[in-house]
């Protein structure tokens, strides 16, 4: 379920970097929607199974509400889900 997560978080935070950072400058700097286009869809189905996985992980790893919170809209800042998996999923 770790691993999952984890892998996840990363393609979730990858595809919203390049999402916000690279295609969207180049949708409105360069009048071309391709790359939003391309890359929207799989950052939505990844932004919706990190939600999900998030919802379970709380049962299994026992998150209290606040930390819950934390990993859950982790998602919404750019670098988010990276913070989460250092601090919340790593173990270490």
């Amino acid at each position: 379920m770790i691993k999952i997560l984890r892998f996840i978080a990363f393609l979730e935070g990858v595809s919203y970097i390049l999402l916000l950072f690279i295609a969207l400058p180049i949708k409105y700097l360069l009048n071309d929607p391709t790359y939003v286009k391309l890359l929207g869809m799989p950052h939505g189905i990844l932004f919706v199974g990190y939600i999900i996985f998030s919802v379970i992980g709380k049962n299994n790893f026992k998150w209290s509400y606040l930390e819950f919170f934390i990993v859950s809209s982790a998602s919404l800042i750019p670098f988010g889900t990276f913070y989460v998996d250092k601090k919340y999923l790593r173990g270490d």
